[in-house]
């Protein structure tokens, strides 16, 4: 059964495998680079990194619509659930099966609050295993030791990462992560959705190709298969 991965837009992504549907981070409206046909994609599940409105999106309204289920830590589960969406409440570390898979709740270092502004417990990265392949996507983060764990324990075949600095990291430590993680396939996010983090990718894949791997800058709306 193939695996679709289709990069809406800044760090939000569309995984299709089979009858399942996966939405990370899905900042669509409002996101004015977003492209993605929600009214006619089911979506069974969706993951969201952290509380920030650029990563919560519309995941919520998407919950109540489509009656998928939105994981996430602990607290903004309990928010998401309070405005009336269907949640998964999980913390850093533990593996949650799936029927198509699994996720797991891996170290970003941010920050994370609710549309209100209000705490939303600790920000992610996540490792998500479908199929025959291994995803990690880091979240929004700076550049941490964690990840060298993610490469000698979890060993994914494709990271997702941000390059746009000022929020997160940097081209140049976006590369640095690409080794410590050691995935294959690297491929950028969190990027030119606004002037201080505009960048130019072509500048990251440059890099990444000099270290002998493979970087794919994927257009908005844009599918791959795994």
């Amino acid at each position: 059964m193939s695996i679709t991965l289709q990069y809406i837009a800044h760090s939000a992504f569309y995984i299709k495998y089979g009858e399942y549907g996966i939405l990370i981070d899905p900042f669509i409206s409002g996101n004015p680079n977003a492209q993605f046909d929600i009214k006619n994609e089911m979506v069974t599940d969706i993951i969201v990194t952290h509380g920030h409105a650029d990563h919560m999106g519309d995941a919520i309204d998407i919950s109540r619509d489509k009656k998928s289920v939105i994981t996430c830590t602990f607290e903004l589960a309990n928010y998401c659930m309070s405005k009336g969406a269907y949640t998964n409440a999980v913390n850093l570390g533990g593996k949650i099966k799936f029927d198509w898979g699994s996720i797991k709740f891996l170290p970003a270092f941010h920050s994370s609050s609710n549309l209100n502004g209000e705490y939303a417990g600790m920000p992610a990265s996540v490792l998500i295993e479908i199929g025959d392949k291994k995803i990690y996507h880091a979240g929004d983060t700076c550049l941490h030791s964690e990840m060298k764990v993610v490469g000698e324990v979890y060993k994914p075949d494709i990271a997702l990462l941000p390059i746009g600095s000022y929020f997160t990291m940097d081209i140049d430590d976006a590369v640095i992560a690409s080794q410590w993680i050691g995935a294959k396939k690297v491929i950028p996010m969190h990027y030119n959705t606004f002037p201080p983090i505009k960048v130019n990718p072509q500048d990251f894949k440059n890099k990444i190709e000099a270290i002998q791997k493979e970087c794919l800058i994927l257009n908005y709306g844009e599918k791959i298969e795994l």
